[in-house]
């Protein structure tokens, strides 16, 4: 039995361990495997495996008089359990798209106000609002802008620059 339940302990020790340092251990085998399993292999996989291997290996030694045998013909159906129901889960949270950070082309036609005075054909800065979230851009234009103004983003130049145009009142 001792060894069934360090098996389940050494499983959520791993599993806390693949939390805690967030990747860091999978990355010691990049490329190795990539792509065959299809995180199959991924540490909360293979921790989830391993502790209900153990633990539910401990509990038919403890409460059957099955022994060993019979424990582990138990805990290997258990623990594939335990690790497809960490793999469905982990493959579910990569898949979520809903928090998908925002791209260039989102900035187009985005409100903004002149934070530093833009010269004609140079740069200056803006501020607009995407997401609910400030941010701050390198922007161009074609006619001088004054400091205040509000403007409209045309297009955008690079991941931090963009082209604008005065809002007409």
């Amino acid at each position: 039995m001792a060894w069934f339940l360090g098996l389940g302990i050494a499983g959520v020790v791993l599993l806390a361990l693949s939390v805690v340092l967030d990747g860091l251990l999978e990355g010691l085998f990049d490329g190795l495997l990539d792509g065959v399993f299809d995180g199959l292999l991924s540490l909360p996989v293979v921790a989830g495996f391993v502790s209900m291997f153990g633990f539910s290996g401990a509990i038919v030694l403890g409460t059957t008089g099955m022994g060993g045998v019979g424990a582990v013909a138990v805990a290997i159906p258990a623990g594939v359990g335990a690790g497809w129901v960490a793999y469905r889960l982990s493959r579910a949270l990569m898949d979520d798209r809903s928090g998908a950070a925002p791209r260039g082309a989102d900035l187009v036609g985005v409100a903004g106000s002149v934070v530093t005075a833009i010269p004609a054909e140079g740069y200056g800065e803006i501020l607009v609002r995407l997401a609910g979230q400030p941010l701050k851009l390198a922007a161009r234009s074609e006619v001088p802008v004054a400091r205040g103004t509000e403007v409209w983003v045309d297009r955008t130049l690079s991941h931090t620059a963009v082209s604008v145009r005065p809002v007409e009142p």
